[in-house]
């Protein structure tokens, strides 16, 4: 497989079971950025420190964690130390959010679906979650809420449980078509060598050697 096709572009189509492997690979990580974050934290002077990996699968592609470090009512007062973790969680969330998106959209092709149902699968009901507390607290904005809430969870079901079109559509061929269309590998020259034809068999011959003559009557 192509892991730059897989985990970064946006063309093509893949099925369920690659989006579940990309969101455990951006999981493993997340864990491994923590611990080089539990490290760059870690006081002057320490003798000693306890590092913590922790794996948490998040439905949320990313943005979560991108409006966390991003959100303009963050206090931008930081220590050296704390720039050094910001830049690491930017860097880090953004990949991780890059490979989510990628990943997300082909899972939308596989569904025959544009991969702008991103945006209101899963951006519009992220910025909502992230800001609830600028929203307005007024009785017409409760349904609205709850169909914002309605439509993340059918972008969970339509990428996550909900199998891809059969055969070819729009986006490309069916993912497991083209597993089972690949060429068959061709045999190595030594699978090939045929001993019968490399072996010539010289009938025997009753004369003797040259040179060797046998006297009569002797």
């Amino acid at each position: 497989m192509d892991w730059t096709w897989y985990l970064f572009r946006f063309d093509g189509r893949i099925n369920r079971a690659l989006l579940w492997q990309a969101l455990l690979i951006v999981a493993l990580l997340a864990g491994l950025l923590g611990i080089v974050d539990q490290a760059i934290n870690i006081p002057d002077g320490a003798k000693s420190a306890k590092f913590k990996f922790s794996i948490d699968f998040d439905f949320d592609f990313g943005f979560e964690s991108l409006l966390g470090i991003i959100d303009p009512r963050r206090d931008r007062l930081l220590s050296p130390t704390e720039r050094a973790s910001l830049v690491l969680r930017i860097f880090g969330a953004s990949l991780f959010a890059w490979i989510s998106l990628a990943t997300a959209i082909k899972r939308l092709h596989d569904r025959n679906r544009s991969g702008w149902w991103i945006v209101p699968f899963a951006v519009i009901p992220n910025l909502m979650a992230h800001f609830s507390d600028l929203l307005p607290d007024a009785r017409w904005f409760v349904p609205l809420y709850w169909g914002i809430h309605a439509l993340w969870l059918w972008g969970l079901v339509e990428m996550f449980i909900v199998p891809g079109t059969a055969g070819n559509n729009r986006f490309g061929p069916d993912p497991f078509a083209r597993d089972e269309e690949e060429p068959p590998v061709p045999a190595s020259p030594e699978q090939n060598w045929d001993q019968s034809r490399e072996i010539e068999i010289v009938p025997p011959s009753a004369s003797p050697p040259g040179g060797m003559h046998v006297k009569r009557g002797s």
